[in-house]
């Protein structure tokens, strides 16, 4: 398996069978320029997981690659682009070129009691004699069992760095692959690794690479 951090919160997950591509935002350059892709993934609605004016060129450079999203990102985007839109809710699963993508949570993290919550699904990737990845999205109260890589939000306006820390114990994966760290400097950055770094479960590390670079897991 290999996963690629495009940018921020964007992933392109490949295994022998399929080639996946995760949370297409606004923070994250070049990935409507992809191809080859069996489907699109969208946690949620931010611009920041989905940029709504880029993702036309994207399905039109992969027209065999099917749209599925939160089921609130369905509804708008039904009829706005030239793809049938599968909703993929929490607690229901698809599979696609042989990976089982299972959803999870339900709902984004609060970011302030006047905000209101909307949609979020974090997706679980499984194939046979491959490991786990999950993509939380923007939540981090959904630990579910069984995860050898855990993407991780590194910093939001929803969440602290204790928090995270919780959620890394919690879901305990073998790797734990940095993203939605757009809005840090390289310095800030630097110093969530270090501080995130040293609160780690045992048996979990940091899987770190620059933008663009695959990260290969056996």
């Amino acid at each position: 398996m290999q996963i690629t951090r495009i940018g921020h919160s964007c992933l392109l997950f490949e295994t022998g069978g399929a080639r996946l591509l995760v949370d297409p935002g606004s923070f994250t350059p070049d990935w409507e320029e992809l191809s080859g892709l069996d489907a699109v993934f969208v946690t949620h609605e931010h611009p920041d997981h989905l940029d709504r004016d880029r993702l036309p060129a994207l399905l039109e450079r992969n027209p065999q690659a099917r749209l599925v999203t939160e089921p609130g990102v369905a509804g708008k985007l039904t009829g706005s682009v030239r793809r049938d839109v599968e909703a993929l809710e929490a607690g229901g699963t698809t599979t696609v070129c042989g990976v089982t993508v299972s959803g999870l949570g339900g709902r984004h993290a609060v970011i302030h009691e006047d905000v209101p919550r909307i949609g979020n699904v974090g997706y679980l990737f499984a194939a046979d004699g491959e490991p786990t990845l999950f993509h939380p999205g923007d939540m981090i109260d959904t630990v579910p069992e069984g995860v050898d890589v855990l993407g991780v939000p590194l910093n939001a306006p929803w969440c602290a760095a204790k928090e995270t820390a919780t959620f890394l114990r919690g879901v305990a994966a073998p790797a734990a692959l940095p993203i939605h760290d757009a809005m840090l400097s390289p310095a800030g950055r630097a110093t969530y690794l270090r501080v995130l770094g040293g609160l780690l479960p045992e048996g979990t590390e940091f899987v770190d690479a620059p933008d663009g670079e695959p990260i290969s897991r056996p």
